[in-house]
């Protein structure tokens, strides 16, 4: 917890804004603990975290990335529509609490919102970073990507198995059907085709 309350501090104070005692930091990753989440979870931001540190070049405003990450699930019930947006709105009202200027709250809730459908316009540098961050569990290794699958459907533990096949089918198909589902050429060179590996093995078997 300590790693991550830093990391919180760190990225809000380069956003310009304060958490004294870090009482906001730690409401918010009590959300990101709900025992509810299965991979949306404590586990998931901190990968994401790791990502945008270790490709914060990439990014134009890599502290707004990271309140981004930070926010982007904070709002997060598998039973009800538009949690980024939810997300997204909390984000805003928790960063002018904490001093961030508006033009930067702007920018962390539009990058919220991005990951509802990840469409990140060219030149978008922080979008696609944050995108690419949320989409690497894709490209991990079969093992690992089993644990996520897992955990999705644990999430989803209230969705008969017929209806969650037919709903996981469609957005891998999705998925399947952009034209890349990474945006950074460095991150695509070493993730996009494991990751549509991947995609394409599970459709198999929830189609089977």
């Amino acid at each position: 917890m300590s790693d991550l309350m830093a990391a919180w501090r760190d990225a809000l104070a380069g956003a310009g804004g304060t958490d004294p005692g870090g009482v906001a930091g730690a409401a918010l990753l009590a959300r990101w603990r709900e025992p509810h989440r299965a991979y949306h979870d404590e586990v998931h931001l901190t990968a994401m975290l790791s990502t945008v540190d270790s490709c914060a070049a990439m990014a134009d405003d890599p502290d707004l990335v990271r309140l981004a990450v930070w926010f982007h699930d904070a709002v997060y019930d598998p039973a009800a529509s538009g949690n980024e947006e939810a997300s997204a709105l909390l984000a805003a009202s928790e960063l002018a609490v904490l001093g961030v200027a508006e033009e930067k709250i702007a920018e962390v809730a539009r990058l919220v919102r991005l990951t509802t459908g990840h469409a990140v316009a060219d030149g978008d540098a922080n979008g696609a970073l944050l995108c690419d961050a949320d989409l690497e569990v894709l490209s991990r290794p079969a093992a690992e990507y089993q644990i996520y699958t897992a955990g999705v459907r644990r999430e989803y533990a209230h969705v008969p198995d017929e209806l969650f096949r037919a709903g996981r089918a469609a957005v891998l198909r999705n998925l399947l059907e952009l034209p890349a589902l990474f945006r950074n050429p460095e991150l695509a060179a070493r993730w996009e085709a494991p990751a549509r590996a991947n995609l394409t093995r599970e459709l198999a078997t929830l189609t089977a």
